[in-house]
């Protein structure tokens, strides 16, 4: 007899845009496995057993906000799954045909997704972590101060975050700029759909500057936001700057926050590849999502 494929993966909307979707990745709980092999019912003590709700982690990919797919975490997020975490990894709508904060909508959107149907999954929705790359990293650290950060999630993990948006479009016009900053220079403009800094005293102009304010985390610091993890490689194309601004405004709102520094000169998920890093992030994400009394 051929074991039906156990029902650990899938592929969700959250939005009407094709864009709003999510694969979800879980350990299918002892009932849901009896009902895979075809059991008209759950083995003995398998109700006791599926109880214990598991915490979750929300996956945000990078791409300069203007491209990039969930897809390119499947295997951290399958890595996540056999550890225990119920793992949502998102897409959401790009620049430049979505404005910001479309962008964070969306990633908010996902968060919202995954706690109103935690059930599905076995998901504890009180213990969920929230982890970014690059500009995937720049929406989970929104997320963490969005409100009370810590009403929506246990933590962020931001692999080299662009958080100030605004010192990535200054740095990407300095003469020693590398192609990848003047790239990301480029994004920024394309995400707020407007030139930053303009002299001019016009509507247009405050409201350029309005958007661009906002997709800077440091701005929303305050007491009560989510605990966070920050990584930069020492040759990243995204300082490490751009999460010391943050550190510091989170630190002075009393919000515990890391910032770690890798040796090398690599980017975002490269860093995973790094000895030790991924079993610090792993160590990180268990450690705040464990259960309260």
């Amino acid at each position: 007899m051929v074991t039906p494929k156990l029902p650990r993966f899938a592929t969700y909307s959250y939005g009407p845009s094709a864009s709003q979707r999510v694969d979800a990745y879980w350990q299918p709980t002892p009932a849901q496995r009896a009902k895979a092999r075809g059991a008209k019912r759950a083995p003995a003590g398998a109700a006791g057993a599926q109880t214990a709700a598991r915490p979750g982690v929300l996956i945000i990919h990078g791409g300069y906000w203007l491209g990039g797919s969930k897809d390119s975490w499947k295997y951290f997020a399958r890595r996540l799954s056999d550890a225990g975490y119920v793992v949502l990894s998102a897409n959401y709508r790009l620049a430049p045909k979505a404005q910001w904060p479309a962008q964070r909508d969306d990633a908010l959107g996902a968060l919202r997704f995954m706690k109103k149907h935690a059930r599905t999954w076995n998901l504890d929705p009180d213990r969920i972590v929230v982890l970014g790359s690059s500009s995937g990293g720049q929406l989970a650290t929104q997320i963490g101060t969005h409100g009370t950060g810590t009403d929506l999630v246990r933590g962020v993990v931001a692999l080299s975050p662009p958080n100030n948006p605004f010192l990535a479009y200054k740095d990407g016009a300095l003469l020693d700029a590398s192609s990848r900053q003047r790239k990301l220079r480029q994004a920024v403009v394309d995400l707020v759909h407007c030139v930053p800094g303009s002299a001019e005293e016009t509507a247009e102009a405050a409201d350029c500057w309005k958007r661009v304010e906002d997709a800077d985390t440091t701005t929303h610091a305050s007491a009560g936001d989510a605990p966070m993890l920050l990584l930069h490689a020492t040759g990243d194309f995204v300082p490490v700057t751009q999460s010391q601004g943050l550190a510091s405004a989170l630190r002075a709102a009393g919000v515990q926050v890391k910032v770690q520094t890798v040796d090398g000169v690599m980017h975002a998920s490269d860093m995973l590849n790094v000895p030790g890093v991924t079993p610090e992030i792993m160590q990180w994400i268990k450690a705040h999502t464990k259960a309260r009394p």
